[in-house]
């Protein structure tokens, strides 16, 4: 090798390698503090850009989600309305048959009837009150059901369907001004009652198999979503085992880097000792 006081191949060769030293000592420190491999797209950008759509994926699921929980507590409550519904008919029921007994007085009757009346009044509060959130699938408000987002592009959707229980609907059989108040009349409530029950009963079926539907979609959505945050962590998070041990033998590096380029330095004074008089 030449000796020369211009060019210090020496130096230079120990100068390169302690940059290269010192830049992977720079990531990994940058890896160490950020617990990302990939934190940015000058880092890795085909990585990154996969990385930011899949986030983007998560971020709209999270949306999906929430609309999914919205549904079941709509759902929830029209069937908490549905079955106290049902429970009053059952007592309506009860009143009609002790109604129809020919035998009992007018007090008696009466009793009946406004046991009868203050049934068909709490129906009226349970189907008005049965609301969440401004949606009510009882009192005959969402004739075509409500429908909510399903997946994170927003292209297909759920629906849950309404049931109408009000006295203007179908499925209780007979009207808000009904009565027990005589015999012929309590006689055809039975017959009404026992109609009403078995609608009411059919559309408590309908709307469990729908909040079962949306249970079951709710956690497809979750583990879809936990699925693709653990595919992000696998493209960009960092493994801080390995780059504990990357570090100390970076930080041994660097420090070697650092003699050799000393020694190295030290050339020109050996050219120097050359033309010192012996």
């Amino acid at each position: 090798m030449v000796s020369s006081i211009h060019t210090n191949s020496a130096a230079m060769s120990a100068l390169q390698q302690l940059s290269k030293t010192n830049s992977d000592l720079e990531t990994t420190q940058g890896r160490i503090s950020s617990g990302y491999k990939v934190a940015g797209a000058r880092d890795n950008s085909s990585v990154f850009a996969v990385a930011q759509n899949v986030r983007g994926d998560i971020a709209a699921l999270t949306s999906v989600q929430t609309s999914l929980d919205r549904a079941n507590s709509i759902a929830d409550v029209a069937i908490a309305g549905g079955e106290a519904i049902s429970d009053l008919l059952i007592q309506m029921r009860a009143a009609a048959v002790a109604a129809t007994d020919p035998s009992i007085d007018g007090v008696a009757r009466a009793a009946y009837n406004n046991d009868f009346r203050a049934y068909v009044e709490q129906i009226a509060v349970i189907v008005n009150e049965a609301e969440f959130d401004g949606a009510n699938l009882l009192n005959g408000s969402l004739t075509n059901g409500i429908s909510f987002l399903a997946d994170a592009d927003a292209s297909s959707s759920l629906t849950v369907d309404s049931e109408n229980m009000s006295f203007a609907g179908s499925i209780l059989t007979f009207a808000a001004t009904a009565s027990l108040g005589t015999t012929t009349l309590a006689s055809g409530m039975v017959a009404a009652l026992n109609t009403s029950l078995d609608n009411v009963n059919a559309a408590l079926g309908r709307l469990g198999a729908s909040a079962n539907r949306l249970d079951t979609h709710s956690t497809f959505v979750s583990k879809l979503a936990d699925s693709l945050t653990s595919g992000v962590g696998n493209l960009v998070d960092a493994d801080l085992s390995k780059e504990s041990a990357r570090l100390q033998a970076l930080q041994v590096k660097q420090q070697l880097g650092v003699q050799a380029l000393q020694i190295a330095n030290q050339n020109p004074q050996t050219i120097l000792s050359l033309f010192q008089g012996g």
